[in-house]
């Protein structure tokens, strides 16, 4: 009886290792997968002013203090984006973050800082229901009609961010935000090998955004988007 007990528990243990070895290697491979094929997709701004034809930049949201102020990530994201604007890569910019109540907008944020760096209001429309990286992919190319665009974000995000555009359709390329070693980096980029792997499976799922609403076609004013 000892024996049959040693010998059940021997092999659950070997079989649970198996499982999680195939599944470490499954998302390293996609890992691998995903940014090496977009790698080519990463510009540097001198590089982004030679696109023709861009739509916008879409300016990736990140945390922001007390409803106001962003939060240093995303300030670099917006300084880039904004950066990119007066350089004349795209007319528009596009800011797709998290506005999921009354007392937490991204977005507005966002915008805000923009229009103090001197772009003009109606150059700037507001997503907001950016709630994930594919969420804010998936809204740019169906609610607000884009077809080629700049993505903004920090280096170890654009991989990610690239690859559902272009799974979703989109002619995208990234330029990325100001390298700096940020406080809790290190979590960040652990928790990105798995969102890459989420983020992997929806790209051939291609789910709709949690809200979809009315069109708003980028070559409009981006006054339509403010909060009313």
């Amino acid at each position: 009886m000892k024996n049959k007990i040693k010998k059940f528990f021997k092999y659950f243990f070997i079989t649970i290792g198996i499982v999680i070895a195939a599944v470490g290697l499954g998302v390293l491979g996609t890992n691998l997968y995903v940014r090496g094929s977009v790698k080519d997709r990463i510009l540097n701004p001198g590089q982004a002013e030679e696109l023709e034809d861009v739509d916008c930049i879409l300016v990736l949201g990140a945390s922001v203090q007390n409803n106001e102020t962003p939060s240093l990530m995303l300030q670099d994201r917006l300084d880039r984006g904004i950066e990119l604007y007066f350089a004349g890569c795209a007319p528009k910019l596009l800011m797709s973050g998290d506005h999921g109540s009354m007392y937490y907008n991204e977005v507005a944020v966002m915008k805000n800082y923009a229009i103090k760096a001197g772009v003009p209001s109606e150059d700037i429309f507001m997503d907001h229901a950016g709630f994930s990286t594919y969420e804010s992919m998936y809204r740019a190319k169906n609610i607000f009609k884009a077809k080629k665009i700049i993505i903004v974000t920090q280096k170890y995000h654009l991989y990610r961010s690239l690859y559902v555009a272009k799974k979703l359709g989109l002619d995208v390329y990234g330029v990325a935000a100001e390298d700096i070693k940020y406080s809790g980096q290190t979590y960040r980029d652990l928790r990105e090998v798995l969102a890459i792997s989420k983020d992997f499976c929806k790209a051939i799922l291609k789910p709709k955004a949690t809200l979809m609403g009315e069109e708003i076609p980028l070559t409009g004013d981006g006054n339509v988007t403010n909060d009313n």
